[in-house]
């Protein structure tokens, strides 16, 4: 589904080709059929705020608020185990579930980094892509919560992906 892969990119580190892509990231976001008015306003207000921001400013912002700020760390494991070792054999179960699916982890990126999540999600149809959302609906409500605590736009992002999850736990 094209809304998780357009939202993996507004949530993964911006580069110069995000910026690049936003005009065409905006236009995808106003033709998808399967988004709530609310969902496409939220996402367009995103790309908007990208777009107001420098590629260096942007990366800034970025690093502050996900590399910076445990509370906001985009590696979801983390918000269950923190540096627990339970944290391992959910990486290695999660790794080994994107393998069976033929997805392979490039770039050294452990498997539990949302935007990732995201890139396998838009592989799914959209009942087993809520399913699998669902299953982190708990650890999406706390990152959104905190994100809002702070003020991040980002935390838009992050609500709609929760609320895909949450409506297949109410199914």
């Amino acid at each position: 589904m094209q809304l998780y892969r357009v939202i993996a990119r507004l949530l993964d580190y911006p580069v110069a080709e995000l910026m690049e892509h936003l005009p065409t990231l905006g236009r995808l976001v106003d033709e998808d059929p399967e988004l709530t008015e609310k969902e496409r306003k939220e996402i367009r207000e995103v790309i908007t705020w990208m777009g107001m921001h420098t590629i260096t400013g942007l990366q800034e912002t970025y690093v502050q608020t996900f590399d910076m700020t445990p509370e906001h760390d985009l590696h979801l494991t983390h918000h269950l185990f923190g540096d627990d070792r339970g944290r391992g054999p959910a990486l290695i179960d999660l790794g080994e579930h994107y393998r069976a699916a033929g997805l392979e982890v490039e770039g050294g990126e452990l498997p539990d980094y949302l935007p990732l999540i995201l890139e396998y999600v838009s592989t799914l149809d959209e009942v087993q892509a809520r399913i699998f959302l669902g299953d982190a609906a708990k650890v999406l409500t706390v990152l959104a919560e905190n994100l809002e605590k702070a003020g991040s736009p980002y935390s838009k992002l992050v609500r709609i992906i929760e609320s895909r999850g949450r409506l297949a736990q109410a199914a």
